[in-house]
């Protein structure tokens, strides 16, 4: 299966050139399911034919999702032969506890070692993720994953609350009592703590879930949140041009089918002015580079960015918003309510 999917993203790829309309090509990251998994040979299969199609950068940042089970001296040699020059390690925690709770493979000291290595064999821009708000966690044990991860002496974090979806395993456990119900305030406690140690490490706090050192912003997540193009490519993939999204469908073998009839199988929302408003609000207020009242106005019109300077002045005198001539920008108060506030800015249609 998985060499069928290289094939049909391969195909994807030659329908799809055009979607960028020829653009640079400044960041590609393979992610979504374990892309660790793919050969050497399907790597560099996929590499050449982007090369081949698109107008790829020179100094591009290339990255790809990794499991630490997965990264033994033969893959990261791999990867590293076909261009990947940054990793984002799906940690989640140090300790094995948590790791066992969220049904994870890898142990702590896997974790540790796969950044350890990466590093030893040259990677220099390495990212991990972590998750915060466990309900059997301690806000000592948070503070100690968060000591480890700046101790490794990485170059990126990013940091998630964890959230019950609805109908899924953790939900049902929730409802019959199995496992603990989520608690706001430990989240909270948990997300200040977060920010007071970056800071006091001297990591910038660019987005309200991504922190780095300096110059080491992920090029990738910051094109969604500046509002640039972008190609998704195999099954659930999504798309955007600025002025309509796509997404693949997410069932491989519905996928591998329509790219067999030299079709991309997606579906595509064209948005209103309204829909590309609340998009840029969506994105930007969550940045350190905060909301730009006058890309609003040249954009869209006087009108909204009117409606967004008043809509924002109750959190500005709330403490939630810092708020000036020419942006609005959250606190580290308001990044703990970001979501209300950026419900509260948009626009509602009808």
């Amino acid at each position: 299966m998985k060499e069928k999917v290289t094939v049909a993203i391969l195909k994807e790829m030659e329908l799809q050139k055009n979607y960028l309309s020829s653009e640079p090509i400044q960041s590609i990251y393979f992610g979504g399911g374990t892309p660790s998994l793919l050969s050497k040979q399907e790597l560099q299969q996929i590499f050449n034919r982007l090369h081949q199609l698109f107008n790829i950068e020179n100094s591009a940042e290339i990255t790809l999702e990794a499991n630490p089970d997965d990264l033994t001296a033969e893959k990261i040699a791999e990867l590293q032969s076909c261009g990947i020059n940054r990793l984002s390690i799906g940690i989640q925690s140090f300790y094995n506890k948590d790791l066992r709770w969220m049904n994870r493979v890898h142990t702590a000291e896997q974790a540790e070692s796969a950044v350890k290595l990466s590093q030893d064999m040259g990677f220099n821009n390495i990212s991990i993720d972590l998750i915060y708000g466990l309900p059997h966690s301690t806000t000592d044990e948070w503070e100690e994953n968060l000591n480890k991860a700046f101790e490794l002496n990485i170059q990126h974090l990013s940091c998630y609350s964890l959230t019950v979806e609805p109908r899924t395993p953790l939900a049902a456990f929730i409802k019959k009592g199995k496992v603990q119900d989520l608690k706001e305030e430990l989240t909270a406690t948990q997300f200040e703590l977060l920010m007071k140690t970056a800071y006091e490490n001297g990591w910038i706090h660019y987005e309200i879930s991504n922190f780095c050192r300096e110059n080491y912003y992920s090029k990738h997540n910051a094109s969604y949140w500046t509002g640039e193009k972008y190609l998704g490519l195999g099954p659930s993939a999504h798309s955007f041009n600025g002025l309509t999204r796509q997404w693949n469908i997410s069932n491989n073998h519905k996928y591998l089918i329509a790219l067999k009839d030299e079709k991309v199988p997606f579906k595509v929302e064209s948005l209103s002015i309204t829909q590309q408003f609340n998009e840029y609000i969506i994105t930007s207020l969550r940045t350190m580079w905060g909301t730009d009242l006058e890309k609003i106005k040249n954009r869209f019109n006087a009108t909204y960015s009117n409606e967004v300077i008043l809509k924002a002045k109750k959190f500005e005198n709330s403490g939630s918003l810092l708020c000036s001539d020419k942006k609005i920008s959250l606190t580290n108060k308001g990044k703990l309510l970001a979501d209300r506030i950026i419900l509260e800015l948009m626009e509602h249609e009808g």
